[in-house]
This record gives C-alpha cells, sequence and structure tokens, in this order.
C-alpha cells in the first residue's frame, strides 16, 4: 500500500484526542480561551488534571496559552482541532448513529 502523507500524524492527534477529559477541554476551548480554574470548574475535573492534559495538548501543538496579568488563558492552536471535535460529537448525536451506547 501506498505511504498516505499525514496519516501518522493523523493516528497521533486522534490518539491524543482519544482521551474523553482532553476532547472535553478542547470543546470548551472551542468556544472561548478560558484558565486552567473555568476549565476545571466547566469540565468538573481537578485543576492539576487539566493542567495535565493540557500539557499534553500543548506539546502536540494543538493549545497555546497567553499570560494576562496573573492568570494564563489558554485557547486551540488550530480551529481544524475544534472542528473535527465538533464534527466527532455531532456525528454520533445523530439519530441513526450506530454506536456502542444506545
Amino acid at each position: 500500500m501506498e505511504k498516505i502523507a499525514g496519516l501518522d500524524q493523523a493516528a497521533e492527534l486522534f490518539k491524543i484526542l482519544g482521551n474523553e477529559s482532553r476532547l472535553a477541554l478542547v470543546w470548551l476551548l472551542s468556544q472561548e480561551p478560558l484558565t486552567v480554574g473555568a476549565l476545571a470548574d466547566r469540565a468538573g475535573l481537578s485543576q492539576p488534571l487539566v493542567s495535565q492534559h493540557l500539557r499534553t495538548l500543548r506539546q502536540a501543538g494543538l493549545v497555546n496559552s497567553e499570560r494576562e496579568g496573573k492568570e494564563i488563558r489558554y485557547a486551540l492552536a488550530d480551529e481544524h482541532v475544534a472542528h473535527v471535535v465538533l464534527d466527532a460529537i455531532a456525528h454520533v448525536q445523530e439519530p441513526n448513529h450506530q454506536g456502542s451506547e444506545q
């Protein structure tokens, strides 16, 4: 089989997004830039866990940060990631979706 350009990077992206908590954080950041505290509150996760997931997302180049005074706001680095996540959520919410949960 001929190697498809970018396939290995796409697989790595899906591996990173294959965690429900990270998906939730990406979804929240698709709405607006947020601090760790705001992300923790909205996602129902502890701040240390959110920080750990943000570190993974930053290392993958999916999230960036900007200091505002004493706070750091996190935002998606690329809107393509938001589209991937939002499309996946929309797909599984379709009435004819044949997923494992029905």
